[in-house]
């Protein structure tokens, strides 16, 4: 079994389970400001990028703040949250720490910012990834497949011989369009069968080699 040439990893839902502190900071910025939010509107941004997101929440919630305004309120919120605990998913760090002994490069390709994602990589152990791409380093954001094609890029590594793990469609369908092949454990939103795409439950129990059969039957 061939080992991919790297491994491209989303954070929030994927990697950690922060989505709970979005959605209630979401919440919370829609009470202070005399708002609405909604579940379904909630849901409806997993996985998007911030700014689109900021532009979203203006206009569903009904506040008077600038699209930044939102994301700023929102990323100081969820950045204190997960700096006092990491809510890891389960078989998340033992794959990925697996992967580095193999000598496999990994990258984290997230659309949460450089600010709230280094909370989370601080409490990796140092040099767990080689390559990080963030949702305020890119001109687009996902499912547009400029991340994933940047993270290759600066892997220097083809992105079909890559595997990217993701746990929405936005992500999803961000990885396909680079031309990776994507493992998908679904979280928080129900994922679609789709081409170049594999569903499993858990990454538990998953090592390196397991990972690239999976993956080859995308």
């Amino acid at each position: 079994m061939t080992l991919p040439a790297a491994v491209l990893w989303d954070m929030d839902g994927t990697l950690v389970d922060t989505e709970p502190y979005w959605i209630d900071a979401e919440f919370a910025l829609a009470a202070r400001h005399g708002g609405t939010w909604s579940e379904e509107h909630a849901e409806h941004l997993i996985g998007h990028e911030l700014m689109g997101s900021g532009a979203y929440m203006r206009e569903h919630m009904g506040i008077d703040l600038t699209p930044r305004e939102i994301v700023d309120a929102l990323l100081d919120d969820v950045t204190e949250r997960v700096t006092r605990e990491v809510p890891w998913r389960p078989g998340a760090r033992e794959l990925l720490a697996a992967l580095r002994a193999e000598g496999v490069p990994t990258a984290l390709v997230t659309m949460s910012w450089r600010r709230f994602a280094a909370p989370v990589i601080e409490a990796l152990p140092p040099g767990s990834f080689d390559v990080t791409v963030t949702g305020d380093e890119v001109a687009e954001g996902k499912p547009h497949p400029e991340p994933y094609l940047a993270a290759a890029r600066a892997l220097n590594v083809a992105p079909e011989d890559c595997i990217a793990i993701e746990d929405s469609l936005t992500g999803a369908r961000s990885a396909q369009a680079a031309g990776c092949r994507v493992v998908v454990v679904p979280l928080h939103v129900v994922v679609p069968p789709a081409p170049r795409t594999v569903l499993r439950g858990t990454l538990e129990g998953l090592t390196p080699t397991s990972l690239a059969e999976l993956a080859d039957e995308a």
